[in-house]
């Protein structure tokens, strides 16, 4: 048996040998005698066998964890998600491995709603905009951009879990006329405590004047919102995604904000990540994009 329980970090904790985030919880480990923590060596977009090989736990951020990830993880009990999203990992795989599978549940609760409010405000009232016209000495021009307030707005948010939730209450203030949400795994009572009406997708779609999206990433919701879904939605509304690129059909969202189907998006997450600055979405003028750190 192990004298210590090894925990290991993806690499990607650290840039140039420095933690992303201020606290990690490392003061915990330090103070625990038995466990003993380190990072790994090489930051790839997908772990390796080896990287996994002779380690206890492993605390992620954002490589992919396949089956051939854990074809030597005789160690392995629990696989840690610094996040809520797991997506990037195997669950089927984890299961035949004999490893856990866990997530920060609600950690991000509250700074993803808050920075989603920050990005309707921002949409409604022209902010990117504005501070062009600023910066550019078109001071006269600043009448072309009266904006929108959230009251006496309808706000649909895709998955009414604990982001969307939280989400509704941050709105209690604004005065909204209606706050709707889609999700088939909540019931009555949930929505109830949250002061949401429960519709379908496709009368949120519709009558929404900011449609949010929530929802995790799955099977299920792959491609929830493609061409016939987008090409519901009010051309005075706005879209914003910080759930995970997948959900959105990135293409015919282009197609939309382009030919004024929508009035604009903000976007914190991508089908595939990095993009590059050629990326669809980075030409336009109507939309509000982040490299998946809007909450941060």
């Amino acid at each position: 048996m192990p004298e210590s329980f090894e925990v290991a970090f993806t690499a990607d904790f650290l840039s140039n040998d420095k933690l992303v985030f201020k606290d990690i919880g490392l003061n915990l480990l330090n103070e625990a005698k038995s466990i003993r923590y380190r990072f790994l060596a090489c930051q790839e977009p997908t772990l390796s066998a080896g990287q996994i090989d002779g380690i206890d736990a492993l605390i992620s951020l954002a490589p992919r964890i396949t089956a051939d990830s854990l074809a030597r993880a005789n160690r392995l009990i629990g696989i840690c998600r610094f996040g809520v999203g797991y997506d990037m990992v195997d669950v089927k795989a984890c299961t035949e491995a004999d490893v856990a599978l866990f997530i920060a549940v609600g950690a991000a609760n509250h700074s993803v709603a808050e920075a989603i409010l920050g990005w309707m405000l921002a949409l409604g009232h022209h902010v990117k905009q504005k501070d062009r016209l600023t910066r550019e000495g078109r001071w006269n021009e600043k009448s072309y951009w009266m904006g929108t307030e959230i009251r006496r707005k309808v706000v649909g948010i895709v998955g009414l879990g604990g982001i969307g939730g939280r989400l509704a209450g941050l709105l209690g203030p604004f005065g909204t006329q209606e706050v709707v949400a889609f999700d088939p795994y909540i019931g009555p009572a949930r929505a109830k405590s949250v002061g949401v009406r429960m519709v379908a997708l496709s009368e949120l779609l519709q009558i929404s004047d900011y449609v949010v999206v929530c929802c995790p990433l799955t099977e299920e919701t792959r491609g929830l919102l493609g061409p016939a879904e987008l090409a519901l939605m009010k051309p005075g509304a706005y879209l914003i995604n910080t759930a995970r690129g997948g959900i959105v059909d990135e293409d015919s969202l282009v197609e939309r904000l382009k030919s004024g189907g929508i009035a604009g998006a903000a976007i914190d997450v991508f089908a595939s990540e990095p993009v590059s600055d050629q990326h669809p979405l980075c030409q336009l003028d109507n939309v509000i994009l982040a490299p998946h750190a809007i909450a941060w």
